[in-house]
């Protein structure tokens, strides 16, 4: 497969998911690219608006295992990475493999559980395995995790540590359809993901992730993502500004967008496309500073507007 093959592929899919979630294009291309570099995504929205469609339809699209797990207070990490159960027939212990081992998890408002239970993904998010009673078990490739959290109602949740949204590559909402989109929504059958059918298969799909990683970027390129994530950490309206572990999430989220742009190689408004989604929630806004509108409103709205203006300042003539 070329880049115009793996951006005709991304269309398939693109297309196939908007079947059940419509209206909601570019949304869903945020997500595909995510999951293409190898990220998870967290989506913060109102019950209602296609978080779980999204999803699952990801899923059915590139021929994956999808598993759902609800978090709530009572859930506990074996319930989400499986436990050994002894069997006396056999005097021995059997593996029971728990919703995580899938190819697509939603963790469906996951600020509900416990930080216990919500660490027992941390590992399975960054290592791509699961430790049980020392012993660690790989999860099948492709991988990744689609967390939901509800952003209107926080009586008994616990809020996400920043270690672990750092484990995030992106973060998106989807918001209300327009009109249109919604009536198209009422006439699409009870159970839209029902009805589709893959488009690629899993193998097709860890292939593009391939081609994805291997996309070009220059040294210019490097330089500039460096030069946007130190800004974060520099500028005076931020407390605690991106990690590098945020550097190499967007790089290769851009590197993804370029290739499902049928590109191999990477430019600057990669980059510029990616680095809102990708740095505006590692970032804590200072709550007491009040500068030119950037700290206004929420530390979520406050981040976003610290990210554009750094997009807006940091000369790419200068790295590129």
């Amino acid at each position: 497969m070329d880049y115009d093959g793996f951006a005709e592929a991304v269309g398939r899919i693109v297309g196939n998911v908007e079947r059940a979630v419509a209206g909601k294009r570019e949304e869903v291309f945020l997500a595909i690219v995510a999951l293409l570099a190898g990220g998870h995504i967290l989506i913060e929205d109102v019950p209602g608006v296609g978080k779980t469609l999204l999803a699952k339809s990801l899923a059915r699209s590139i021929a994956g295992d999808f598993r759902r797990i609800q978090f709530t207070p009572d859930l506990l990490p074996t319930d989400v990475t499986g436990l050994n159960v002894y069997k006396g027939s056999e005097r021995a212990f059997e593996f029971w493999a728990g919703p995580v081992f899938a190819n697509v998890i939603l963790a469906d408002e996951i600020n509900r559980a416990s930080p216990k239970t919500q660490s027992a993904l941390l590992e399975a998010m960054e290592e791509g395995s699961v430790t049980v009673d020392g012993k660690t078990r790989r999860l099948p490739e492709p991988f990744g995790v689609i967390a939901t959290q509800n952003p209107v109602e926080h009586e008994g949740t616990y809020p996400l540590p920043h270690a672990e949204l750092d484990r995030f590559m992106v973060k998106m909402a989807l918001g209300y359809p327009d009109g249109e989109a919604e009536v198209d929504l009422l006439r699409l059958s009870a159970d839209p993901v029902a009805d589709l059918r893959p488009v690629v298969n899993l193998a097709e799909f860890v292939r593009m992730r391939v081609l994805a990683e291997k996309v070009y970027a220059s040294e210019a390129i490097l330089r500039y993502v460096v030069s946007v994530t130190s800004a974060t950490r520099k500028h005076e309206a931020v407390y605690l500004g991106a990690s590098p572990r945020a550097s190499r999430m967007l790089l290769g989220a851009s590197k993804a967008y370029a290739a499902v742009r049928g590109r191999s190689y990477c430019i600057p408004d990669d980059v510029k496309a990616l680095a809102p989604h990708v740095l505006s929630h590692r970032i804590i806004a200072s709550p007491d500073i009040s500068y030119g509108g950037v700290r206004n409103g929420s530390g979520a709205k406050r981040a976003a507007g610290v990210v554009r203006e750094i997009l807006s300042s940091v000369p790419v003539n200068e790295v590129v």
